[in-house]
């Protein structure tokens, strides 16, 4: 296999995917397998299924995942580019930690947008063992991250958005103090632009001309009105009613066009600091904006 020298150093993934571990740990895997023109071992990517057993199995033999499920129709993230993420954050707070990348449960997550998946908080867990607070606006994402949690007796705590407007408000409560915020955003205005920008994928790829999600998705999780900007904008405008009550609010950013007026709102908000952290992963480049109101002297661990 080769070796994805593109993910990030810590990452499990950066050597591939390991198919005979993974088939000896979910053998459920092993019906979607197939070859590739050079005859190795791999699955449809195209296929909604066949990424979704994948996706468990990853879970399985790398974080000690026993159960993981999600409805058909919701989003089935790919694990490797979800968990660089999470890696890149463990840097981002390092610098605030003596260059000591943090570990345990005193350091605390907000995943915003959790998903059905809860992908963040069960990869991040495992990997560091934070203390993740995962909150959708989604009722049935709720209930599938919630059984995800109580299958594998996981401590992650779970909360209900219910203002589609609010990112922070209704869910951080007075008391809370976060080290992290995360977020994959909606990153589509429509379905239609969200379905051009799958046609888009496979046609560079090579792969045909299918406008399925491969990945699935919801509405709330593919598209919202203003795209990621305007949901970035407003998780950008909102944080200044919480700037003390976390360290470093951090949020992915899909189209590199964006980050031009996203600078210009973070300087609006006058935030201490904010940087811009490439993330490269296989054929695309992607990237997470982070910002802080705490001076540089305030942000020990």
């Amino acid at each position: 296999m080769a070796v994805k020298l593109m993910l990030h150093p810590r990452n499990q993934h950066r050597e591939g995917y390991d198919f005979e571990r993974l088939i000896v740990k979910s053998p459920e895997l092993e019906a979607f397998m197939t070859r590739n023109p050079r005859g190795q071992m791999t699955i449809n990517f195209q296929d909604v299924d066949a990424v979704r057993m994948l996706n468990r199995a990853l879970l399985m033999t790398h974080y000690e995942i026993d159960f993981w499920d999600i409805p058909a129709t919701y989003l089935c993230p790919p694990i490797p580019g979800r968990v660089d993420y999470i890696h890149y954050l463990a840097d981002l707070l390092a610098e605030s930690n003596d260059q000591e990348i943090p570990h345990g449960s005193d350091i605390k997550a907000l995943d915003i947008g959790t998903g059905a998946s809860l992908v963040y908080p069960l990869t991040g867990q495992h990997e560091y063992g934070w203390d993740f607070t995962g909150v959708d606006i989604d009722p049935v994402s709720i209930k599938s991250a919630r059984q995800i949690c109580e299958r594998n007796r996981l401590n992650i705590e779970l909360r209900r958005q219910n203002n589609a407007v609010d990112i922070f408000e209704g869910v951080v409560g007075p008391d809370d103090i976060f080290h992290v915020t995360l977020c994959n955003p909606p990153f589509h205005a429509s379905l239609a632009q969200a379905q051009e920008g799958t046609l888009r994928k496979w046609r560079n790829l090579g792969k045909g001309h299918s406008a399925e999600l491969n990945f699935g998705g919801q509405n709330a999780e593919l598209w919202c009105p203003g795209g990621e900007i305007g949901f970035i904008a407003r998780m950008i405008e909102q944080s200044m009613n919480f700037a003390e009550q976390c360290l470093w609010f951090t949020c992915l950013v899909s189209k590199k066009d964006s980050l031009k007026p996203l600078s210009r709102l973070l300087k609006e908000a006058k935030v201490v600091e904010f940087k811009v952290v490439e993330m490269a992963q296989g054929q695309k480049t992607s990237r997470f904006i982070a910002w802080t109101y705490y001076p540089e002297r305030q942000r020990s661990l």
